[in-house]
């Protein structure tokens, strides 16, 4: 299989580093080609705006899904976007490595959503849910945090159960087409503020998680993904079907 994952953590030396720096080592030995996208290391700008359209539909009024249809439609979109529109086209498993900051992805990743998945090319009206253009190819976020696996639960003081806080990221994906996998958690990942066990501990642990990452990444096809909805569950009024 061909692998992307995207990469979002200003420090080279953090270990969601080191959960990227594993899945490549892990997935290269099986065979499988691996390209990685460093989204702090390559400056990507997260902002959508007017600059990055060359040959602009309106020039008085910045619409931005008016503009990615058009930039799409006559191949002018920024280079940063067209290659990696490139490189998830080429993959046939997308991997999103964060951190969560304020229960949610970094902006710099929100901000690749918001650019790189172009209104007119990637989503239209009826190419969406599992008719997307992305329908056939799977995604799976890892996703570290400083709280204790105990806190995510549905009232926890971690926010929820991770896949409730990461409903947003994983629907999106879906709303895109891809088949989603649970999310890999990474807890406890403490700082010299926050701790919860001795150094020794922690390096140990660390070890061991990566460990899982690598199990985790090798039994994948066992993994039953995510549930969405798609057109089927939905009536002419996008209501909810009901028996």
């Amino acid at each position: 299989m061909n692998i992307f994952i995207v990469h979002s953590h200003p420090e080279k030396k953090s270990f969601n580093a080191s959960l990227t720096n594993k899945a490549k080592e892990t997935l290269t030995k099986q065979g499988h080609s691996v390209e990685i996208s460093d989204l702090y290391a390559m400056n990507f700008d997260p902002v959508e705006k007017a600059e990055h359209y060359k040959n602009r539909v309106n020039s008085s009024r910045f619409d931005v899904l008016s503009e990615q249809r058009n930039a799409y439609k006559t191949d002018t979109l920024a280079k940063d976007v067209k290659e990696e529109i490139d490189k998830i086209k080429k993959c046939d498993l997308l991997i999103l490595q964060f951190p969560l900051w304020w229960h949610q992805q970094p902006a710099i990743l929100k901000g690749w959503f918001d650019r790189v998945f172009v209104a007119g090319g990637l989503y239209t009206s009826k190419m969406r849910y599992d008719k997307g253009y992305f329908k056939g190819k799977k995604a799976i976020c890892s996703v570290t945090s400083g709280a204790p696996l105990s806190t995510f639960t549905k009232n926890g003081r971690g926010g929820g159960e991770i896949e409730s806080i990461l409903r947003s990221i994983t629907f999106s994906l879906h709303y895109m087409g891809f088949t989603v996998y649970p999310t890999f958690l990474s807890t406890e990942i403490q700082n010299k503020d926050f701790t919860y066990k001795s150094e020794k501990k922690f390096k140990i642990d660390l070890e061991k998680n990566l460990n899982d990452w690598s199990i985790h990444l090798k039994n994948l096809h066992k993994i039953k993904p995510l549930k969405f909805y798609g057109w089927s569950d939905w009536d002419e009024k996008g209501n909810e079907k009901r028996d």
